[in-house]
């Protein structure tokens, strides 16, 4: 049984740090200007289309003398890639990609991403030394619950694990009640996954009559999806561990680009000797904000050889904040959404987090809710559907949502419906976990 409270790591000692880790911010910088000097020729001279995207906008790798200069050159967007496709985006040959991986390509044809040998060792390093902030020892054993496959989670967290000297549980996603008796059985220090799906692990263990806090499980590294500290209360509370953040995507590496430190968990460290980060206005991409700004997060890469990435628009919105436990490396915000899960509703911006942030703040409400728009007449409508929590009443429950309507009114500024339903009456996760149903598009299908 795990019988440590949350919130009370150490410090990691500086022996068992990388020495980039250890650098000062101006070392740091110094760095990224080196590399981001050598990536941006490289692209230019080995991938077609940055060679054009180059010209086209009228600047030269020879014009990149600052760090503030990369805001001369143009953006990649997931549409490149897409337009790329398959393996236009490649600056080396076939036979030197040792690997392959791609998006589900649900929205229209898939993103591919290669990796070298040499990209794929800084790549298990990067998520090895995530790990080892977020808490991880070599020593420990790893359930990874990501899925494996194209997805770059599953397998990413596995090398990074076994690079950091971990025992590692590729159970991969889904199958709930194999992974509560893989749990039970092999007793595993650490869990890999999506936290909402951590929350599915938690529910169900519950509802088969065993106690959560009762496991193994010393920490959680949760990614994949945007979550708040509301979330990660709840879970740390539920199943007694220390929970942290990991981020990447698979455009710009996988996961491992940046990652929380266990001692501070205020939000995930940038590995900045491999990546410079900008956030620059959603509505004005010709503005690079300033550090502490809220904006949209833009990554170029500084050591990847099968697929450099200049200015890559994430979509995820979120700022950049001086690092604390990594003095050297700037902290992310945490993410409160992306540009294209953003709901306009009436005029109003509203993401699936605000909502998360403010339900968790209220004793009868649960973390599983579904975001529902839908347009009867002329105007848009948004239905939050909510599980109540096992313990509460009827009459709590309708003091909860009379609650949680007033608090999106005056902290969101819409107006909705609230309905609170029974407990397990909404899906779960089994990986990623939907929100948003809009049901204005499968109207207008039918009318």
């Amino acid at each position: 049984m795990n019988t440590a409270s949350p919130l009370k790591a150490t410090a990691a000692d500086p022996a068992t740090l990388d020495p980039e880790e250890l650098m000062s911010r101006e070392e740091i910088e110094t760095l990224q200007l080196v590399r981001l000097q050598e990536t941006v020729r490289y692209a230019y001279e080995r991938v077609p289309l940055y060679t054009k995207k180059f010209d086209d906008a009228g600047v030269h790798p020879d014009d990149l003398k600052e760090l503030a200069d990369l805001a001369k050159f143009p953006y990649t967007t997931k549409e490149d890639l897409r337009q790329s496709y398959p393996f236009g985006m490649f600056a080396v040959p076939m036979e030197q990609v040792a690997r392959i991986h791609a998006s589900s390509g649900t929205t229209g044809r898939p993103t591919v991403v290669g990796y070298t040998k040499g990209d794929l060792d800084r790549w298990g390093t990067l998520v090895a030394r995530s790990l080892r902030a977020s808490g991880v020892k070599s020593s420990y054993k790893v359930h990874n619950a990501y899925g494996y496959g194209l997805f770059t989670g599953g397998l990413g967290a596995h090398f990074g694990a076994e690079k950091l000297g971990c025992t590692v549980i590729p159970m991969s996603g889904g199958q709930t009640e194999r992974q509560i008796q893989m749990i039970q059985d092999f007793e595993p220090d650490t869990i890999l996954c999506t936290p909402t799906y951590l929350l599915t692990i938690a529910d169900a263990m519950a509802k088969a009559g065993i106690d959560p806090r009762s496991t193994s499980l010393k920490n959680a590294v949760l990614g994949a999806e945007p979550w708040t500290e509301e979330m990660r209360h709840e879970l740390e509370v539920l199943l007694d561990l220390d929970a942290c953040d990991i981020y990447g995507l698979s455009e710009v590496m996988g996961p491992g680009v940046a990652g929380e430190c266990v001692e501070t968990k205020d939000g995930a460290h940038i590995w900045e000797d491999h990546f410079r980060p900008e956030i620059i206005d959603p509505f004005d991409d010709t503005r690079v904000l300033q550090d502490g700004e809220h904006g949209e997060l833009v990554f170029t890469s500084l050591t990847k050889e099968a697929l450099p990435i200049i200015r890559y628009r994430t979509h995820d919105l979120t700022r950049l904040l001086p690092g604390t436990a990594r003095p050297g490396m700037r902290r992310m915000g945490r993410i409160t959404g992306r540009n294209d899960d953003m709901i306009i509703l009436r005029g109003v911006n509203l993401f699936p987090s605000q909502i998360e942030e403010i339900a968790l703040r209220i004793p009868a409400l649960s973390p599983h809710f579904q975001l529902e728009i839908t347009r009867p007449d002329r105007m848009d409508e948004l239905t939050v559907k909510i599980e109540r929590r096992t313990e509460a009443s009827s009459e709590e429950c309708i003091g909860a949502a009379a609650e949680l309507r007033s608090q999106i009114k005056i902290h969101i500024g819409s107006s909705c419906t609230v309905n609170v339903v029974e407990p397990g009456s909404l899906a779960r996760s089994s990986g990623k976990l939907r929100r948003i149903y809009d049901l204005r598009k499968k109207a207008e299908a039918q009318a």
